[in-house]
Order: structure tokens, then sequence, then C-alpha cells
């Protein structure tokens, strides 16, 4: 990548060295193209097929149902994603830090913290279904029955593994996402291939649907996933030039995202037919595919399907390293990666070895992980359209700067405006919410049964944001606007 400063740019070489600092403009040479691989590879887990049977199993929906709710969920949590990437390019900077702007230098601590814990959780689960493939494939391969050191050495090379290539930066993840994606695009044919000759399509067509309620449900446990990457867009697109278009931005995202989620959870329905057992496996989620593929199959599927979680990993701890170092965590990026690699390993290690019920715990965790993000999401979502009638929209001095003198210091280092409207919807999104171990006073709500309470809390959030008097930056020193303007253009999208 080329640069038109004297010093090399931090994303040159193999290891990125750029951590929550805005990026220059000169360094803006990222091509939106390159969020379609990314998104894919974001989407590269087989618990997608894990998800889809569920809606079967346990929603009760039939073919067209999953597929209607597959189509919404991807259409909906990854245009969310796209379209509040749009302020990666705005900004040059990661989501975590961009949201200093909305919640104030201070304020920005309390959600950081909940995102932050959140994606530790995500973590510990790509982990551990990592972990539950590579014993998969030892057993098909061969014979090896899973043990407790067995899973101990499994967890610890997966969590190492991915660290590794986390560490590396994204130019390192956009090579690893552009093959990833050609392999498992590759054998999904095949195994979709596999499933169209050698599936009861009868039976699968025969099955009466569901009701609209459930179809609703399965919506909002499908978007979960993708709900959790909606903080974590801006940062992959805070290299790429301002002129760069949003809507070719949301564009990308969404196919992207859409490319995976759409067949994985379509197939997954499709086999529940035959194995209503794959929506129930509450201690190892990977090992039906033995009994529904062939071997020859069934293992190089799982083994690219290993490298597509490897790579979700790697993008949520590469966007777990800006948390931390919001959060002021006094380490390089890559080093804040291993503060997420410990507990998701520790993490993993409690699930697989003690817990047991690992399916349970999931839809447990999407459900509260859809909930803490959305109540940021409304607030950064109203933040974003007001600063789009801005000259400057975010100013590069004052997201650094964590003191008074910050552009982004309103009263006290918070913006009472937006942690008012994120505590409100936080708590109210919750009180809607129903899991295994929790159930809110309003679970038994139209919302609350339908599953909606991510999306009353992203309405919560927005709606009381954008009616509390709008929020006023603190004036800057005399001459600061003037020298932010110059380093900012304003551009479409």
């Amino acid at each position: 990548m080329g640069t038109t400063s004297a010093s090399a740019p931090a994303t040159e070489g193999a290891v990125e060295t750029r951590g929550i600092e805005p990026v220059p403009d000169n360094e803006r040479q990222g091509r939106v193209r390159e969020l379609f691989p990314t998104w894919v590879a974001a989407n590269i887990s087989v618990l997608l097929l894990t998800m889809g049977a569920s809606l079967v199993v346990n929603n009760g929906l039939n073919f067209w149902q999953v597929l209607l709710v597959a189509v919404i969920a991807a259409a909906v949590a990854f245009g969310m994603v796209g379209v509040l990437s749009v302020s990666g390019k705005w900004g040059g900077a990661p989501g975590a830090m961009l949201s200093r702007a909305a919640f104030g230098v201070r304020g920005n601590y309390f959600p950081g913290a909940i995102l932050w814990v959140a994606r530790f959780g995500w973590e510990t689960i790509n982990a551990v279904t990592g972990a539950y493939a590579v014993l998969t494939v030892l057993h098909l391969l061969f014979g090896i029955a899973s043990n407790d050191v067995l899973v101990v050495v499994t967890l610890l090379a997966f969590v190492a593994v991915t660290f590794l290539v986390s560490g590396m930066g994204r130019k390192a993840l956009n090579v690893c996402n552009k093959y990833s994606t050609y392999l498992f695009g590759l054998f999904s044919i095949m195994v979709l291939v596999y499933l169209v000759a050698t599936m009861d399509w009868d039976a699968v067509f025969a099955k009466k649907a569901g009701t609209t309620a459930m179809v609703i449900a399965g919506v909002g446990t499908i978007a979960a996933g993708g709900i959790s990457w909606v903080p974590t867009g801006p940062d992959f697109a805070r290299y790429l030039p301002h002129s760069a278009s949003g809507k070719k931005i949301v564009g990308a995202t969404v196919s992207g995202a859409a490319l995976v989620l759409l067949p994985m959870v379509l197939m997954g329905g499709v086999m529940a037919v035959s194995s209503p057992k794959l929506a129930g496996q509450n201690t190892d989620p990977m090992s039906f595919l033995g009994s529904i593929l062939p071997s020859w199959l069934a293992v190089p599927y799982l083994v690219t399907a290993l490298v597509g979680m490897v790579l979700i990993n790697s993008l949520s701890m590469y966007s777990a390293g800006f948390t931390a170092q919001t959060m002021g965590v006094k380490l390089p990026r890559a080093l804040a990666v291993s503060i997420n690699a410990v507990i998701s390993l520790v993490g993993g290690l409690f699930m697989m070895l003690v817990a047991k019920d690992f399916i349970g715990q999931f839809i447990a965790f999407l459900t509260l992980l859809a909930v803490s993000f959305s109540a940021w999401i409304g607030v950064y979502g109203v933040d974003m359209a007001r600063r789009r009638k801005l000259a400057v929209r975010y100013d590069a001095d004052s997201l650094m700067n964590t003191g008074r003198t910050s552009r982004y210091w309103y009263v006290g280092g918070f913006c009472w405006q937006a942690m008012t409207a994120w505590g409100v919807a936080l708590v109210a999104g919750l009180c809607f919410t129903k899991v295994q171990w929790f159930t809110g006073p309003l679970a038994t709500t139209w919302i609350g049964e339908n599953g909606l309470g991510w999306a009353a809390t992203i309405a919560i959030a927005a709606l009381v944001f954008a009616v509390l008097p709008a929020p006023k930056e603190t004036v800057p020193a005399a001459g600061a606007d003037e020298a932010a303007e110059a380093r900012q253009p304003v551009e479409a999208g």
C-alpha cells in the first residue's frame, strides 16, 4: 500500500501497528469491495446450521418461513451494520472510538464496558464451537473420542491461532477472508448438492407452517448474531477514503453476510427434517454433521468451517482490542487482544468441562447480546444522523483528547442526553427479555413473547435521545474549528 508521507503508515507490512487513533487521509486507500469478503467470513459458522434447525424444531416453521426469517434477519441486522459502518469512513476511527463523540469521552466508558464484556462472551462461544469442530474431525478421521485433556488442548490451540491471526491486523485478515470465502463457498455448494440429492423433499415441503409469532421470534434469534457486529462495522470501513459510496458500503455488507447466512440457515432447517436432534444437541453442536453427511464431505466441510470460525473470532478480537484501548487499557492493540484471548480460553473451558449445556447457553447469550448492543445502536444511529448535516462530522484531535479541551467533553466528560437514552433503553430491553435464568417483568407482553426486546431497545434509545435537547459540543479553542474542517472535508453518503 502506497503512501505520500515520509514515514511508513501503520498499515504497512505484515503486522498492523495502528491502534485507536484515526487514520490520516493519505492512508485511506481501502476499497469498498474489501468489505464483501470481510462480512462473508464473519458469518462462516456451523452454528448457523443449528440455529436454522431450531427454527424448524423449536419454532415449528416450514421451509418457506425459514427462508423468510433468514432474508429478513440478514437485511435488518447487516443493514444496520452497513449503515453505521459509514461513520468509519467519516471519522477514520473504530466504532468504539467514534462512540466518544456520542456519549462523551467519559460517558463512553459505560456502554463500552458492556460491549467489551459482551464480546468476551461471543468470542468464548466461537472458541468452543471451533474446539468442538476439531474434536469432531478427529473422531471422524481417527476414531479418537473426546476427553477432558483433548478438550483443553483443542481449545487452547484454537484460541492461540485466533490470537495470532487477529494480531496481524487488517491486511492479514483481508487476505485470509478472501481465500476462506472461496474454500467455504465451494464446500457449501457441495453440501447443498448432496442435500438436494439425498433429502426427502416431500417431507420437507409437507411440513405445516408455524405461527406468525414464531416467525417474528425467529427473526430476532437469527438477527442477534448480526446485531453484535454493528459497533464493529466502522472498524473495517475506517481505511476507506471520504469519497467511498455509503450505499456501496451497505450493499457490500448486506450481500456479503447474506451470501453465507441464507444458505446456512436454510440448510440447517432442511437437515432438521431428517434429524430433529440437530437443534437439541445440548453438549456438542458439531457432531451431528458426522451422522448427516458422509465423512468424505463432512471432514473438509468442517475444516473449512473451522477456518471460518478462526476468522470470525479474529475479527471480533481485532475490534475488541480497540474497545480495550478506548477503555483506558494502556497496551498496544495486539497486546490488548491478548486479554480477550485469555478470557475466551477460561470461559471456553468452563462451558466445555463444567456447564455442558452449550445450546441453551448460546441462545440465552444471543438474546442478552442483542439487547445490550441495541441500546448503543439506537443512540449512535441518531448521533450519526445529526452529524450528517455537520461540516465537521468527527474531529480527530478531540476523539483522542480525553480532557476538558475535547470537543466531546460535554458536561464533566458525559453527554447526559446520550447516557439517559442508553440507560433507559437498556433497562427497558431487559424488562422485555426472557432467558434460561432470567425473566423480565414485561417478558409476557406481546413484545416479549415475540422476542422483540432488541427492536424495542433500539426504538426506545433512538426516541429518547431524539426528543431530548440536542447535545452541544464543547467549544474548542480559537482556530480549532478551521483546522479540523481542513483535515476532514465534507463527503457524500
